[in-house]
């Protein structure tokens, strides 16, 4: 039996892309059940169309309140029955009602490694201020932004010339690594989530989680 997870996306869906990817492959025993996004031009959905998945286009700007908009969200997911809720690119600030309606099966992926350079610009704000290195993290979704236990972290070398556009190119090629390794490891039942602290193999990770090395499977 497959594992079923829906991805929720705002653009180009290149991480929903490696999971499609390993799924087929058969690296990943999942089902994406769905692929909601709050943009209708988000090519992420003709990703997903081109994989027979089902899609939902949900406008947040057709909502009121920010409160609404989830609200409905929620109810489209809970639909699917999905054991596990994937942000792939997802550009929404979430209310607290609907993180902790997911709490524990929602995973994120941040381009910085958490806790430092929270919201948006990270690459850039990671060069100015002289780094020797950045990178991604997987984490768990908190109602605070970009707060929940992290999971998994991949780190690169910020080069001398270093620029925010190559720096993101880095950043991709990383996420498409170990967002799908982090899902796999949840499908697992090998990562699991207990009173605000991420656990795999049922040990209580470190602050920033596992650092990512091509040993881990």
């Amino acid at each position: 039996m497959s594992f079923p997870i829906v991805v929720l996306i705002s653009g180009s869906g290149s991480n929903l892309q490696a999971l499609i990817d390993q799924s087929l492959q058969g690296l990943l025993n999942i089902k994406i059940c769905a692929v909601i996004s709050n943009k209708a031009e988000a090519y992420g959905l003709e990703r997903a169309k081109v994989a027979g998945i089902p899609t939902h286009t949900l406008n947040h700007k057709s909502f009121d309140s920010r409160e609404e908009f989830d609200a409905e969200l929620q109810t489209l997911i809970d639909q699917y029955q999905p054991k596990l809720v994937v942000l792939a690119g997802f550009m929404r600030i979430l209310t607290e009602t609907f993180a902790k309606h997911f709490e524990g099966r929602m995973l994120n992926i941040h381009p910085s490694l958490l806790p430092k350079y929270k919201g948006l610009n990270t690459h850039q704000r990671a060069i100015d201020a002289n780094e020797k290195e950045h990178g991604v993290s997987v984490h768990f979704v908190s109602p605070e932004l970009d707060a929940g236990a992290v999971i998994l972290q991949a780190s690169t070398e910020i080069a001398q010339e270093e620029t925010a556009e190559s720096l993101a190119s880095k950043v991709h090629s990383l996420e498409h690594i170990i967002y799908p390794l982090a899902v796999k490891w949840f499908s697992e039942e090998r990562l699991t989530f207990h009173d605000g602290t991420a656990f795999f193999d049922n040990n209580a990770l470190p602050e920033s989680g596992i650092l990512y090395n091509e040993a881990l499977t």
